[in-house]
């Protein structure tokens, strides 16, 4: 995959999100056809003017007990009205993602203004998480790779025993302490299949992964069955990150 797509993965996960997420809502109420304008790219400084309410992130004790600080970078689609419609993990340590998904899914944005109007648009931005303790030498070198080490990543609970498909889509799901998925990020397969492989995955249920005797979130990388085979699959074929 070129450096070009790799870019680009981000932002088609995060609407292709945005986009399931408006056709589950719609098709409660009948066949409505979804808005698909496409939105708006803006910077992170022109979308902090007009954040009007931010929510500052909880920092999880697991992750302040074992020294783990750094950025999440997250995308977010939000809407004409200012609400944060969808938000997706770009890159972060899962802990940290978990805490900040929370927070950002709570922002609101007065609405942005164009020429035609309100618009709904993309941003991406950054969350920091960093200890704030005098003796910062203290800290140990390499808290976060020992923290790894120490993890049993999530599980599937059930995993029939179906052979790998021709034709797959490859997800990095973000599991959280609860096992249930709260982000996706496309790595491979077919882009037009991310939406309906995301459905599937809805319905697994996962053991989370454990620090111990301590459930924690974490990612794990998982084969969704797609083209021709992808209706009729009855499981995944899992590898952990």
């Amino acid at each position: 995959m070129n450096n070009r797509m790799r870019r680009l993965i981000p932002v088609f996960t995060l609407v292709m999100m945005a986009m399931s997420n408006v056709a589950a809502v719609h098709s409660a109420d009948g066949p409505v056809a979804p808005h698909l304008t496409a939105p708006v790219v803006l910077n992170e400084k022109a979308a902090r003017g007009i954040l009007v309410s931010p929510v500052f992130p909880e920092y999880p004790p697991v992750a302040r007990l074992n020294y783990i600080q750094g950025k999440v970078r997250l995308q977010l689609l939000v809407s004409r009205e200012g609400k944060v419609t969808a938000a997706h993990v770009v890159k972060g340590n899962p802990i940290l993602a978990v805490s900040a998904l929370k927070a950002v899914r709570e922002w609101l944005y007065r609405p942005f203004q164009t020429a035609s109007g309100p618009a709904e648009f993309l941003v991406a931005v950054e969350v920091k998480f960093a200890l704030q303790y005098r003796k910062i030498r203290l800290f140990p070198p390499r808290a976060e790779q020992d923290f790894n080490r120490q993890v049993r990543a999530p599980e599937i609970v059930a995993k029939p025993d179906v052979p790998r498909p021709s034709s797959a889509v490859r997800l990095r799901v973000l599991v959280n302490e609860e096992g249930r998925p709260v982000d996706y990020e496309l790595l491979s397969g077919q882009p037009l299949a991310f939406s309906k492989a995301r459905q599937v995955v809805d319905g697994w249920k996962f053991r989370p992964a454990r620090w111990g005797t301590l459930a924690v979130p974490w990612y794990l990388e998982v084969d969704v069955p797609g083209g021709d085979s992808f209706l009729s699959a009855t499981g995944p074929e899992v590898g952990s990150r």
